[in-house]
Order: C-alpha cells, then structure tokens, then sequence
C-alpha cells in the first residue's frame, strides 16, 4: 500500500511541484493501493493562490492543464485509492477527494469541505466539472456547485462529498477491502466505469479556456485569492 500524502506550502495548497509529485507517484504505483490523505491539520485547502496570482494566460494556462493531468491521473488510477479527509478539505483539495473510489473524513465540525470556485469569481476547468457531476450526488450538486459554500463533514456527507466519517484506521481497513479484489479485474472494472467521464472536445477546451483564462488572471480576481488566504478556513 502507498501512502500519498499531501505535503504543501500552507495548508497543502497544491502547487505545481506538488502536483507533479503527485503525478510521479502514482505512476511508479503502478496500481497499488493508494492512501490518500493530508498532511499536519489539513486534507488541502486548494489550489496555490500565491502562485495563481504571479501567473500571467501562458502560466495559467500551463497550471491548468497540469491541474487537470493530475485529476486524470488520480482519478483514473487502476488501483484502489482511498481519502482520508484529515483536514480542510477546499476547491482544489475538494477536487481531488472527489477522485478517490472511497472518501473517509474525520468528524471534526471545524473541518470544511466545499468547492468555493463560483464565490471567487472563477470557472470549473471543463473536465473538473464532468468529474463533480459524476461523483457528487445529483440531489446535492446545485448545492456544492452553485452554492459555493464550505461545509461540516455531517454536511459533506449528505451532500455525497464524502461516504462516510471516521477514522484513519477506518479509512485503511476500506482500503485493505477494497485492495482484496483480484486486482486485474478490480483495474478493468473501475475503468469501464470512468470511461468518458473525463473526455473532453478539443474545440469546446480551446473555447473555454480562451474564455476563462482573462478572469482567472483578471487583477480584481487575484485580489479575491489573496484575501481568501486569511479566512480562518484556512487558518
């Protein structure tokens, strides 16, 4: 079994090293059972707005597609792999909870879950929204999505965010489980399942980013990040 720990600047927000380390383990995984949790107090607070608000299109535009190579890769992962929500859990660090086949969080009220992007003023990466829409139960989308707000794992969990709370030793007898399953069968299986779910237009992905890339880089929105960074979620 692997350990992929989230480990970060601030509370594991995911910079691009971070995300390419993430990359590079799970390819020498090469379909072992991933444990995926946070280090310190947080899961991961989300993307690397000190680094978003340096970038200029071209740099955002590379952070974006490494953000989205690195959804594919964890999310398609052949192996089992399991969250353990151990902290903040927000946007970018909700995405990639979001991407494991099982998601234990500790059921600590002060711990928040939630995808803020629309309350920041920012788009959904196009393949992120596929990956939303698919793993957040459909009676609680417009919720997490349109609502933006950061929520309790009691909350999380009746949004379908998270499966169930608990404890680390929980969330690796889930993996234990989980990695029981004849592991050919259990690569071929979840793949057929995620086939498509990910798969995006070449034209409608140049649009899009043609479309969001002047607001992701907009000085008024990297304001926005800046002063998010002293919310006490994040603190």
């Amino acid at each position: 079994m692997i350990d992929l720990v989230l480990e970060g600047p601030g509370k594991n927000a995911l910079s691009s090293v971070m995300m390419r380390d993430v990359q590079a383990r799970l390819a020498a995984g090469a379909g072992a059972p991933v444990l995926l949790t946070g280090s310190g107090d947080a899961f991961s607070a989300g993307l690397n707005l000190v680094e978003i608000a340096a970038f200029d299109e071209p740099g955002m535009r590379a952070y974006l597609e490494l953000l989205e190579e690195t959804i594919h890769a964890l999310f398609l992962y052949p192996g089992p792999v399991v969250a353990f929500v151990n902290g903040h859990a927000i946007a970018g660090g909700c995405i990639f909870t979001l991407c494991a086949d099982h998601r234990v969080c500790a059921p600590n009220p002060a711990v928040k879950i939630g995808l803020n992007e629309v309350a920041l003023g920012l788009r959904f990466p196009r393949s992120v929204l596929q990956l939303v829409r698919r793993r957040v139960a459909s009676q609680g989308l417009d919720e997490v999505v349109l609502g933006a707000q950061l929520h309790a794992p009691q909350d999380a969990l009746r949004l379908g965010m998270i499966d169930e709370l608990g404890d680390l030793e929980l969330a690796r007898t889930r993996l234990a489980t989980l990695a029981r399953h004849p592991a050919e069968i259990y690569a071929s299986t979840k793949a057929e399942l995620r086939a498509g779910v990910l798969v995006d237009d070449p034209a409608q992905r140049r649009a899009f980013m043609d479309q969001a890339l002047p607001v992701w880089t907009a000085p008024a929105v990297k304001q926005r990040l800046l002063g998010f960074l002293k919310k006490p979620a994040r603190a």
